[in-house]
């Protein structure tokens, strides 16, 4: 497999978890979703049954079994899944897909995101211009950072090549079941392979495969050969 190839919407996401399935499946990267979540969340919105989604707001869909705790702010458009959670102190901006058994945390904020089912961000998260895969979670304090300094459009880099990807606005894309460690930041352009760790207090950019482990001194290892 070429090493692009392993970019690829369908080698890091199962979409068999995320109401954003139509979506995801017309694009080869998942990235080239991120400037088309908002319209998606609308044409959803308009689909949902009234007896399942209630209707919170201006284009807001909430699920009747999802758990909204008081103090937090949701703006639309945004749909929350069936059994989530969205705790107090919650900044939710608009364009969030969030899936069903998903923990949005205390001061967690989310722009313009997807979160498959059963994704946690339950502490102090930012996650902007993200989409995180089936069963993935961020620590306390992990964030992604999606605006490059200079503000020039975001690559993703694949060793020595970087891959263009036209987005100004591109934080990170993590597979189904990633795990990234408490207080760590993941650079513009991040993406991290299914089933891969990040460990604590990491800084990280660029492409993690598969079953790998990122070490807070850049080092990468496979999952079995961590220490």
């Amino acid at each position: 497999m070429k090493e692009e190839a392993k970019l690829f919407t369908k080698e890091l996401y199962d979409l068999t978890h995320t109401a954003a399935a139509p979506l995801l499946e017309a694009a080869q990267y998942p990235w080239e979703a991120l400037p088309k979540i908002g319209a998606f969340i609308l044409e959803l919105g308009a689909t949902l049954s009234p007896e399942e989604y209630e209707q919170r707001g201006e284009n807001v869909w909430i699920h009747k079994t999802a758990k909204i705790y008081p103090n937090n702010y949701i703006a639309g458009p945004c749909v929350i899944g069936p059994e989530t959670e969205v705790r107090p102190g919650a900044f939710i901006r608009g364009n969030a897909l969030v899936g069903a058994h998903c923990v949005v945390g205390n001061s967690t904020e989310l722009k313009n995101v997807i979160l498959f089912d059963n994704v946690q961000v339950p502490h102090y998260n930012y996650v902007g211009d993200s989409i995180l895969g089936y069963k993935s979670h961020m620590g306390a304090g992990a964030v992604t950072s999606n605006v490059k300094q200079d503000k020039t459009p975001v690559t993703v880099s694949l060793g020595f090549r970087k891959l263009e990807t036209g987005l100004k606005k591109f934080g990170a894309m993590l597979g189904d079941q990633v795990e990234v460690g408490c207080n760590s930041v993941l650079n513009p352009g991040t993406v991290v392979g299914r089933g891969s760790h990040v460990y604590p207090l990491s800084m990280m950019r660029g492409f993690l495969p598969s079953g790998m482990i990122h070490k807070t001194s850049g080092e990468t290892v496979p999952l079995q050969e961590r220490k």
